[in-house]
This record gives structure tokens, sequence and C-alpha cells, in this order.
């Protein structure tokens, strides 16, 4: 009885492992936020009429392609991230999961991925595709070449929000494009308040993503931070300008991005971790927030 009882609990916490690593692979928590941004355009495309089984296919297309795409990252990154800390129990990394088994998880959620995705029309397939590629292929490998690699890397970021408004208009049109320049202009000062925090740890691996120009912690994170919060809230003018977003909801956008340029200012005087940490946190707060304004504008 108690061998059984042993072996019962052998095999629930094998199941246990296998699901805690899949959800490594796959990067579970940036994969929902960027399938949170997917699903937000779609929503802001219908203008809150939302069929709820299309949104549940692109819910699963849009899991299925970023997970392949964070799979591969981690399969052709395995080399360097056993070389940083807060990578270094991933699973390709450790040998939990054999490269064959990632590379494997990774191409049959490439295929059905981009397949679920091409059900609504042939466009979305191919930018979930454009997506994929970019992102595992083109960004991945400049990363340690060069800080430019935050701009390639910001594309296959926005593609989603384009997704979410194809899907359901069927072309990219001006809508799915103020939402790809919302989200990629987010990124910067988003993604070099990481890099600050992590600089440490990626220059172990021989990353240097700052944008400086030796890559070090100097003033100029905090400046070009500052500098991208102000476009957008120039994005966010110019949107209501055109007519594609209300006063009240642009007005809420410009003091959303005034606050945070504020934050990425106090970076740039100070050059602080502190700074640094606030401007992140901000940005996790920034994005969810913008998209639900513009969703209620278009709603009401």
């Amino acid at each position: 009885m108690q061998r059984n009882d042993a072996k019962q609990i052998l095999i629930f916490e094998g199941l246990r492992q296998a699901v805690s690593d899949f959800g490594l692979l796959v990067k579970f928590k940036l994969t929902l936020l960027v399938l949170f941004s997917a699903v937000m355009s779609y929503a802001i495309a219908c203008e809150g009429t939302v069929n709820w089984g299309a949104m549940l296919l692109l819910s699963v297309g849009g899991f299925l392609v970023t997970g392949a795409a964070n799979a591969l990252n981690q399969v052709l990154e395995r080399d360097f991230d056993r070389l940083m800390p807060r990578t270094s129990n991933r699973p390709v990394v450790t040998g939990r999961m054999s490269v064959s088994t990632a590379v494997l998880l990774a191409g049959l959620m490439a295929m059905f991925g981009i397949t679920i995705l091409s059900l609504f029309n042939p466009l979305s397939g191919f930018l979930g595709t454009l997506s994929l590629i970019s992102y595992a292929f083109v960004y991945t490998p400049m990363k340690r070449s060069t800080p430019l690699a935050v701009v390639v890397g910001a594309i296959p970021g926005a593609l989603p929000l384009i997704i979410g408004c194809v899907v359901h208009e069927g072309f990219i049109s001006p809508t799915a494009w103020m939402l790809f320049g919302l989200q990629f202009l987010w990124q910067f000062p988003h993604f070099w308040a990481v890099a600050w925090l992590a600089d440490e740890d990626y220059k172990k691996a021989g990353f240097y993503l700052l944008p400086s120009y030796n890559g070090e912690k100097d003033k100029t994170t905090g400046l070009l931070s500052f500098v991208f919060c102000l476009l957008l809230i120039g994005s966010a003018v110019l949107s209501c300008w055109l007519g594609y977003v209300g006063l009240v909801a642009t007005i809420i956008l410009v003091l959303l991005n005034v606050y945070w340029a504020w934050h990425c200012w106090q970076l740039f005087k100070t050059c602080e971790r502190t700074a640094a940490r606030k401007q992140m946190f901000i940005s996790f707060m920034h994005l969810p927030l913008s998209l639900i304004v513009l969703l209620l504008d278009r709603v009401w």
C-alpha cells in the first residue's frame, strides 16, 4: 500500500514539474501579457461588440504562437541562460527538458497557432508567422551584438495588437496602426528599465541592451526613456486630432504618460536603481490602463 502511495506521489510530482517546466518554457506570464494586448485590440476594433468564439480562438492561437517564439528563444539562448541566475533554472538549461523536446513543442505550437490565426484570414496567419520568426530568429541573435536589438524586438512585441484588429477587420486599419504605435513606443522605457535592473545578469551572458554607446548605466537610458514617453504623448494627441480617440480618453492618456515621463526623468537625473524600479513598475500599469481607456472610449 505504501509503495502504491509513493508511486502516486512520484507521478504527481513528475506531472507538477512537467506543467511547471512548460510554463517556464513558454514564459507564461509574459505570454499572458502579450495575449491580453491582442485580445484588447480585438475588443477595441469590435467597439465592444465581441464575438466570444472568435476571441477564444484568438486567445488560443495567440498563446500558441507566442509560446512557440519563447520556446525557440530559450533553445537558442540555452548556453547563455545558464550564465545568468535569473534564467539558470529554465528547463532546457537544467536538462529537465531536452532540446529536441523543446523544439518539438515549439513546432507543434507554431503549427497549430498559425493555423488557428489563419482561420480568420490569411493576413492574421502571416502576421503571426512574421512575429514568431522576427522574435526568435532576428531579435534573439541580435541581442549579443547590438543594443539596436531592442528596436527590432519591439516590432514582434507590438504585432499582436495589429493581429487582434486584423482578426476582426481583415486588413491593417488606422486603429491597428494606432495600437501598434502605442505598444511599440511603450516597449522602450519598459524594457530599458528592466535592462537597467538586470544589467549585471545580462552582461554575464554577453548581452548589452542599454542604449548608451558603451552599454553602461548612464543618463542616456533615462533621457531616451523620457523622450519615448513624450512620443507617446504626441501619439495620443495625434490620434485625437485624427479622430480615432475621444478628448476625454486623450487627456487621460496624456496624464498617464506625463506621470511615466516624470519618473523616467528621475532616472535621468539620479541614475539610481530605485528610479529604474519605479519606471519598470509604472510600465506594468501603463499598458493595461491605456488599452482599457481606449476600449472604454470606443464602447462609450
